[in-house]
């Protein structure tokens, strides 16, 4: 079991966006200052509660959590959202977002159907204080932002039991459009049994398709360490947007200086130029199979100073010419 939780780093922007300082929040939380300057943003349980809990105490809105679940715009949802979207109901959905979770968080999705009643709630598995109101109401809203935008019908729930009182109830009945029970044995958002086959309008088999062979690539990776080569890896994929990395940009990411980065490659039996053709050839390989991307676009986004030089080095890792590979290898996405 994964026991940190991956923060996305859009919480940052969306934080400011809405009126709440990010670097008020981190304070509060007694989280450092850069955190979601870190390409990685791992967190504890306890860190995780922490961060929440002064994202309520910051903010002047006591329905936070709320606001920063709500997305209308797909190209901004995690990827397993955007899978999520793509199954053929909001079962499918939820039972996706459920596997799914292994992935960065040490969390369960539990669910029951009573009847004509289908109740949804999440378990922080390692958690030893109450979760903050504020995370609670940002599952919940997230999870209602699924069924919303999946469906294409501004669903309901038939009520939402929540442990902790509310001094903000009618706001959250408004939101949800159901009764709000505060008082209850545990947190949970109450669904019609009808709705978990409410189908998906937004459903896509063959992106899900796509999607879903890298999220098992990522839930096998997940259970096994990452090497030091794999986390300087994933920061150069980050940096890999229209110009070539530099080891000082990576080692500033990863908090450690140059120096200390190359030693520890060295140690591994590797170095900086061959961690960065793996992270080129990985993401060229994802490009040429995935987008409609040019190949002299996909030589710009993966730093290279022209087309002749992006082919010359994937006919090095691949034995044929880009465009060869792209016909044998091409996703096509209806």
């Amino acid at each position: 079991m994964n026991k940190h939780f991956r923060v996305p780093g859009h919480l940052g922007p969306k934080l400011e966006e809405s009126g709440v300082r990010v670097s008020a929040v981190l304070r509060r939380a007694g989280l450092p200052q850069d955190l979601f300057a870190q390409t990685r943003i791992l967190v504890t349980t306890e860190e995780l509660f922490a961060l929440w809990r002064a994202i309520g105490e910051v903010s002047p809105d006591p329905a936070i959590g709320l606001k920063l679940a709500t997305e209308t715009r797909t190209e901004r949802f995690h990827p397993s959202g955007i899978a999520a979207l793509s199954t053929e109901n909001f079962r499918a959905a939820v039972d996706h977002l459920a596997r799914y979770k292994q992935l960065t968080c040490p969390e369960e999705v539990l669910q029951e159907e009573d009847g004509n009643e289908w109740n949804i709630r999440f378990r922080w598995l390692l958690a030893v204080d109450v979760e903050p109101y504020v995370l609670t109401e940002h599952c919940f809203a997230w999870l209602l932002t699924i069924a919303r935008h999946g469906s294409g019908q501004r669903i309901s729930p038939l009520r939402l039991e929540l442990v902790q009182p509310r001094s903000h109830c009618q706001v959250l009945e408004r939101y949800f459009g159901c009764e709000v029970v505060c008082g209850a044995s545990h947190n949970a958002i109450v669904f019609s049994a009808e709705h978990a086959r409410l189908p998906f309008v937004t459903r896509n088999a063959e992106l899900l398709d796509m999607l879903a062979p890298q999220f098992e690539q990522q839930l096998k990776q997940s259970s096994e360490p990452e090497t030091f080569a794999g986390l300087v890896r994933g920061a150069i994929k980050q940096r890999l947007t229209g110009h070539r990395p530099a080891i000082d940009d990576v080692a500033r990411a990863l908090h450690i200086s140059s120096r200390t980065l190359q030693r520890r490659l060295q140690e591994s039996g590797s170095s900086f130029q061959r961690v960065l053709d793996e992270a080129r050839h990985q993401m060229a390989r994802y490009y040429l199979g995935n987008s409609v991307l040019e190949l002299n676009e996909a030589a710009y986004l993966l730093g290279y100073e022209d087309s002749n030089s992006f082919v010359r080095a994937f006919r090095t890792w691949e034995g044929v010419p880009p465009g060869t590979w792209r016909e044998t290898h091409r996703i096509t996405v209806q």
